[in-house]
């Protein structure tokens, strides 16, 4: 049988099978400060690991994908005829996504047309009344000046026909003194037997011509009387008629006036017409911008209003990362710096710039904005927007709302 070698510590003292020998508490407490230097000298390696590695980094992942996000909604009230896109289906900016019912536009366009051809109507009309009304008041104008002259020549011709007939009838008074004397002389002349039954015959004659030329220039002289008052009419009436036609410039500028009106109609009613075309036009829901449909919430014979969102158009072709980073972390973030972006949905890392930082943190623009002046206070570490654009996706879609972790390289 084999003789058993005893166990040996560092004493080199001998130990008795299945008994453990403790070894000196002096031998531990040598050992012990070698252990805590190597726990430190690992603690302290580590620390400086931790720190050089995040020496000018800032991280969070407080970040998320975000893009545009069109909200489709009509453009007046109607019904809807025919819903044409799908869910997730591809549309270019200008589609029609949603077609209403367009009887009632195309109604109120034919009526709208159908007054704008009487306005123009009506504007032929008050333009061809111009044309009239400026020549018509010009033409009477002449003719009034004209018909005052001819009353005033009238008036002459009348004044001289009264003195001519004056005068005929002094002429003939003086006549009929004359041959009333010479028949008195003749008739005494008869009495005494110095003249013949012949002369006294003459002298009667003579004396009843000139009486009846005294009547003939008094007749004259009263028809020239009346001449005069109504050469007088006359001038008056041409006067009145001269001061009728000197209105021209005011006749003119009221059938201008009609004109002005008539146009202002007619712009009216093409705005109405436009209106009416714009209106029809409404009746095609399109897509404001090109991208992906989500969010349909329409279906054909539902009545719809521009305060009802019809469905939701994202354009995935230009999304961003916004990263919510602290204010402590802020400080040296600026535009133009290298980001690496690790979106959730992707192994793969992808690379970005810092295209611009919020001009406040989120609260200030929350629909309730914190005021610390009233109630109690307690501080919070705020959180500031930072945008990121990517440089290249790697063919890769990234969605609005996507969870992402971003690393901002600060220097």
């Amino acid at each position: 049988m084999a003789s058993v070698t005893p166990i040996r510590d560092e004493q080199g003292d001998p130990a008795s099978p299945g008994q453990d020998t403790p070894a000196p508490p002096t031998a531990k407490r040598r050992r012990a400060p070698l252990v805590l230097a190597g726990l430190l000298v690992v603690a302290g390696g580590v620390a400086a690991f931790v720190y050089l590695s995040r020496l000018g980094k800032e991280k969070t992942d407080d970040a998320s994908v975000e893009g545009h996000v069109s909200n489709v909604s009509a453009r007046i009230q109607g019904q809807v005829k025919r819903v044409v896109v799908r869910d997730n289906q591809d549309v270019k900016p200008g589609d029609v996504v949603v077609e209403l019912d367009d009887r009632d536009q195309r109604a109120k366009l034919a009526g709208a047309r159908a007054e704008l051809d009487a306005a123009k109507a009506q504007l032929r009309l008050a333009q061809i009344q111009l044309a009239v009304t400026e020549k018509t008041s010009r033409a009477n104008l002449t003719v009034a000046q004209g018909a005052i002259a001819q009353a005033a020549a009238v008036t002459g011709s009348t004044a001289a026909q009264i003195d001519q007939a004056r005068a005929d009838v002094a002429a003939a008074e003086s006549r009929k003194q004359l041959t009333k004397l010479e028949r008195e002389r003749a008739e005494r002349l008869r009495a005494t037997g110095a003249a013949t039954q012949a002369d006294i015959d003459t002298r009667v004659s003579a004396n009843t011509e000139a009486d009846a030329a005294l009547r003939q220039a008094q007749a004259r002289l009263v028809s020239a009387l009346a001449n005069r008052s109504n050469s007088s009419g006359t001038e008056a009436t041409a006067r009145g008629r001269l001061l009728a036609a000197q209105t021209v410039d005011e006749q003119i500028e009221a059938a201008q006036v009609q004109v002005a009106l008539a146009e202002a109609r007619v712009a009216q009613t093409q705005a109405a017409v436009d209106r009416a075309v714009l209106e029809l036009d409404a009746t095609k829901v399109r897509a404001l911008i090109g991208g992906t449909v989500s969010k349909r919430s329409v279906e054909p014979g539902q009545l719809v209003s521009p305060d009802r969102m019809l469905m939701a158009i994202t354009d995935l072709g230009d999304t961003w990362v916004v990263a919510h980073v602290k204010e402590t972390q802020v400080a040296e973030i600026q535009p133009g710096q290298a980001v690496d972006v690790e979106v959730d949905s992707y192994p793969d890392k992808l690379t970005g710039r810092v295209e611009s930082v919020a001009a406040g943190t989120g609260s200030r623009f929350s629909l309730l904005p914190p005021d610390n002046a009233s109630g109690n206070f307690i501080k919070v570490t705020q959180r500031i927007t930072v945008k990121i654009k990517i440089d290249d996706r790697h063919g890769r879609v990234l969605r609005p709302g996507m969870s992402a972790e971003v690393v901002i390289h600060t220097r």
